[in-house]
Order: structure tokens, then C-alpha cells, then sequence
């Protein structure tokens, strides 16, 4: 699984831990979807961390697609809504 955290870069993370990741980003959108700043703040900066310290990271030179997208750390809410112009299953994951 390949993630890309916006501003950062892309990251490869192997089968063994894409499972969690993929539960963060599932928290992440329901509470995109749900408004909860929170939730979203909490889940945001712990799927960034599993997936800093699960997975390798890419070299910028190198260019692949991602399965995953997931906002700057540190982006809020509201942030990420006005990205997403309405669309919040677009702005996490975009598989």
C-alpha cells in the first residue's frame, strides 16, 4: 500500500500494518463526516504516526500512485472540508 501525506511525501507500507492504517483512515472519515474536530485532530495525527513509523518512506524522485491520501499534519476540519468542497470521501482515501 502506498500513502501519501499531503506536504510530506509518500510512504510504502507493507501488508502486516496496511490494516490499521486503514482503520485509522476509516475513524478519520467518520469523523470528517460526523464534524467531529476532535476525533478527526486525534485520528489524524495517529494515522500520520503508523504510518511514519510502519512504513518506508519514498524517495521525492521517485513517483507512484498512492492508495491512500491523507492530509498535512495538523490539518484541521475545516481544512480539510474547503479541500474537499463538500466531497469528505474523496479527500482521505482516494482508492
Amino acid at each position: 500500500m502506498i500513502v501519501r501525506v499531503l506536504g510530506e511525501g509518500q510512504y510504502e507500507i507493507d501488508d502486516a500494518n496496511a490494516e490499521a492504517v486503514e482503520h485509522l483512515d476509516t475513524v478519520l472519515g467518520d469523523a470528517l463526516r460526523s464534524g467531529d474536530e476532535d476525533t478527526f485532530s486525534t485520528t489524524l495525527a495517529a494515522v500520520i504516526d503508523e504510518v511514519r513509523s510502519t512504513g518506508r518512506r519514498i524517495e521525492d524522485t521517485t513517483i507512484v500512485p498512492s492508495d491512500l491520501a491523507l492530509p498535512h499534519p495538523g490539518a484541521t476540519l475545516a481544512e480539510v472540508e474547503a479541500l474537499l468542497d463538500g466531497e469528505p470521501e474523496t479527500a482521505i482515501d482516494r482508492r
